[in-house]
């Protein structure tokens, strides 16, 4: 009989090796984008058995403490007891995020698998990037160059990257610089993508201190990198030439090519400026692929209007890049922070572009880590214990805080509500009994208006590393948050 079914067996079809493998592919795709990976116990209950023996040792502190008054020094003594009742308080508040932290992994192989597949468009969704700056004197151009460079050479669809630069001072040197730095991205960005560079900012990447080499096997590397690394240097050059022009400002101002003046010479008293350097129209590398949009803002500025510094910039960025791109999500950074991953994005996405929770994730925040730190770390630069401890814990009781850059933002989240969709076109009707044209139904008028999305206000609103944090937002309309650790394995 066994001999039978395997006869039987053998005579049906040979299985599909070519179905097999697509149906594995699709099975793939429809996997989560990211999971919790919770601490392992052999760190984290030591921990909790200390914080329950203090604990214990707190409260037998505070009932011998109430219970044995002063009677010589009563006020003083209700005083310390009440300082000492806050504080303990405020030790139990602290330890909160500590207790449940937990860690994140994310598969960007299934994301691809998911928004680009081969011989469709792809799906990922655009992102708006905002870069905000004030002085240059004071905040180096060359390191906000830095910054746009790694902006502009990131792993992501470029047609879905726009780049905005706040220029909350004015300055012409800004606007040079960036020029400068436009014209530099058509040789660098497709320099990085062709060998894939990491970190892409070049300041950062010529430094470095390690085997450039390694993983490297394409025979015409070191002779494009010593290319490059010289295209740089004479970048550099020119910027610093501006910064020294810029030292003295001539006594009628700063004039322009075509001998207009510089609408911002009054740093607090000018018109709003917009500047495309680059985009679909003309933004192409020496290869002759296409570049992300660049684009430079200055707000408008007049005497006697409060413009709340940089939360009034993050506003008008928020206003003029939901006139020219409005992606439905949104990456904030100072101007001396750089990408030292290029695919950073794509982690964020893999949160905000689940399927599962996507639509829940209010913000993605990615921790700060700074260059430059001694070996001891003696003045606590690497913040290690909020963002590695603090931040991971949080995630787990839904208690998240915005560190003020560094974090991919959903544009529905701050604006409150759906963005208003344009009216349907009207559909034609027919009698039902012959082929006929018919006439077109009356637009009904909306009962209630979308609201005003220019009046959102963003009050309070260096390196940052590709290990971050998710923030939850069960309702989008709440104010509470979940705020998650994660990093990619």
């Amino acid at each position: 009989m066994d001999d039978w079914k395997m006869q039987q067996g053998n005579l049906g079809p040979e299985p599909d090796d070519a179905y097999d493998a697509d149906m594995a592919m699709l099975d793939e795709a429809r996997q989560p984008l990211s999971r919790k990976v919770p601490i392992a116990s052999s760190k984290i209950n030591p921990y909790r058995m200390v914080i329950v023996a203090r604990l214990v040792i707190l409260a037998f502190f505070l009932r011998y403490r109430i219970l044995n008054p002063v009677h010589d020094a009563i006020g003083l003594w209700l005083t310390s007891v009440i300082c000492e009742i806050w504080f303990a308080f405020s030790w139990i508040l602290d330890q909160f995020p500590k207790w449940f932290p937990i860690d994140r992994e994310t598969y960007l192989d299934r994301l691809s698998l998911r928004y680009e597949r081969e011989g469709e468009p792809n799906m990922l969704a655009s992102v708006d990037i905002f870069v905000s700056t004030v002085d240059p004197l004071k905040e180096p151009p060359l390191v906000t160059a830095n910054t746009v460079l790694s902006i502009l050479a990131m792993d992501y669809p470029v047609d879905k990257i726009s780049c905005y630069i706040s220029d909350d001072g004015a300055s012409m040197l800004t606007f040079e610089s960036l020029s400068q730095t436009a014209e530099f991205a058509r040789k660098w960005v497709p320099f990085c993508k062709k060998f894939a560079i990491e970190p892409r900012a070049p300041e950062m990447y010529f430094t470095l201190k390690v085997d450039y080499l390694k993983d490297k096997v394409q025979p015409t590397f070191v002779k494009e990198r010593r290319a490059m690394k010289r295209e740089y240097e004479e970048f550099k050059v020119r910027i610093n030439a501006l910064v020294a022009k810029a030292q003295k400002v001539p006594p009628e101002g700063w004039i322009m090519q075509d001998g207009t003046p510089w609408p911002g010479n009054n740093t607090k008293d000018h018109p709003g400026m917009i500047q495309v350097f680059l985009g679909q129209s003309g933004g192409h590398d020496t290869e002759g692929n296409e570049l992300p949009r660049l684009v430079y803002v200055s707000r408008e500025k007049r005497p006697g209007f409060l413009h709340h510094k940089k939360a009034g910039a993050m506003n008008a960025l928020v206003r003029v890049s939901g006139v020219l791109t409005n992606a439905p999500f949104m990456l904030n950074l100072d101007c001396d922070h750089y990408l030292n991953n290029s695919k950073a994005v794509r982690e964020a996405m893999c949160f905000l572009m689940d399927p599962q929770i996507g639509r829940k994730v209010c913000y993605v925040q990615f921790p700060q880590r700074f260059d430059g730190i001694d070996r001891h770390d003696r003045y606590a630069n690497r913040n290690t214990v909020f963002f590695d401890i603090n931040m991971k814990g949080l995630d787990g009781i839904q208690g998240p805080v915005y560190v003020g850059t560094g974090c991919v933002f959903r544009r529905q989240a701050l604006y409150g509500y759906e963005p208003p969709k344009g009216p349907k076109r009207p559909k034609m009707v027919t009698c039902g009994c012959c082929p006929c044209f018919g006439r077109r139904r009356k637009d009904k008028k909306h009962s209630k208006d979308g609201g005003n999305a220019n009046g959102l206000s963003l009050e309070g609103c260096y390196q940052w590393h590709y290990i971050f944090y998710i923030v939850y937002s069960l309702r989008l309309t709440s104010k509470s948050f979940l705020y998650t650790n994660s990093s990619r394995r």
